[in-house]
Parts: C-alpha cells; sequence; structure tokens
C-alpha cells in the first residue's frame, strides 16, 4: 500500500468512465432504484477503498480531486464531507445485512426465495463493478457466490430448527398450561 496519491494518479484513474455525461441525479435514480445508497455514497466508497493507505484512505486527496476522478461530481469535497459519505456508506452496508439477515432468520424466505435474492442481489453488484470498470475473475467470483449461497443456506437451514423448536416449545407450554381433570 502506498503513503501518498499524486496528479498521476488522478490521470490514470479510469472508474465511472462509462457514466461519463450522466448527471448526479441520474446516477442517484438508478442506485436508489437498486440499492439503499447514493451515488456520493458509491463514489466515495469505491473511492475510498482504491486509494487506501497504511493509515486509511486519502481523505483529503479524494475531497480536493472528487470531480476528476468521478464524472458525476462537480464539486470538491472537504475530507471530513468525504468520511461522512464513507461513514454512511458503512452504516447503509450495515442495516442492510441486519436487515437481510433477520429476513433469512425468522424464516420469511425459503431457502429458493433466499437464493433468488441473492442471485438478484449478486447480478446488481456486478452491473455496479462493470459500470466502474472494476472487475472480479471468474474464479474470484464464483468463490465468492458459492461461500454466500453455503452460508446462506446455513442460515436457511438453521432458522427452520429455531422455528421448528419455538413451535414445539410453545406446544409443550400450551400442554403444561392445561389442567387435566379426572
Amino acid at each position: 500500500m502506498r503513503n501518498r496519491f499524486g496528479p498521476d494518479d488522478v490521470n490514470k484513474y479510469k472508474k465511472f468512465k462509462k457514466v461519463d455525461g450522466a448527471t448526479y441525479r441520474r446516477v442517484n435514480q438508478f442506485l436508489r432504484k437498486r440499492t439503499y445508497i447514493t451515488a456520493r455514497e458509491w463514489a466515495i466508497a469505491r473511492l475510498c477503498t482504491d486509494f487506501r493507505t497504511r493509515g486509511g484512505a486519502e481523505m483529503t486527496f479524494i475531497g480536493q480531486h472528487l470531480p476528476e476522478l468521478v464524472p458525476f461530481m462537480k464539486e470538491p469535497y472537504t475530507p471530513q464531507a468525504v468520511n461522512q459519505a464513507r461513514n454512511s456508506f458503512k452504516k447503509k452496508v450495515y442495516k442492510s445485512g441486519a436487515t437481510f439477515f433477520y429476513g433469512a432468520m425468522c424464516g420469511f424466505f425459503t431457502t429458493d426465495e433466499l437464493d433468488d435474492l441473492l442471485f438478484e442481489a449478486s447480478e446488481v453488484a456486478r452491473f455496479l463493478l462493470e459500470v466502474e470498470r472494476s472487475t472480479l475473475d471468474i474464479d474470484e467470483e464464483i468463490d465468492v457466490e458459492d461461500r454466500i449461497t453455503e452460508v446462506m443456506r446455513s442460515v436457511g437451514e438453521a432458522a427452520k430448527t429455531i422455528l421448528r423448536t419455538r413451535v414445539r416449545k410453545d406446544e409443550e407450554d400450551e400442554y403444561d398450561g392445561e389442567e387435566v381433570v379426572e
């Protein structure tokens, strides 16, 4: 990892070129239809990943060069604004993850529905990576999908077990509460 970034890094940065000419509003609408994040959060999170250093992300560099790095961003940001957008992205991912896992663990989704949901989510994620001009090696992508599928199947099975146990416990409690008349 590097310690500092400079003008050459701005010139070499090729992400977000597929949305060159698109307005912030259009990119934001697109993301809001498919995700929980805004265009600002998406761009900043990506930049924080790409311009990471040993000490964290180069908030000052990212903020100063934001319009040059991301075509739909028109003004530079302060380091504090970059940090706020990054933290907002992180919070939304955590909340989305918690909501998703709650839906899976409480038995709201069947295993097949979870597979469908994960497939749709991975399609959107792949598309966003394509728009960014980022790629995953096909083996890496398959490995990630397989690991997620395995985890989700385990979550689905655990949810079924929890629900069955809960139903049995409720039935036992109901039976224990009844008076037997002789």
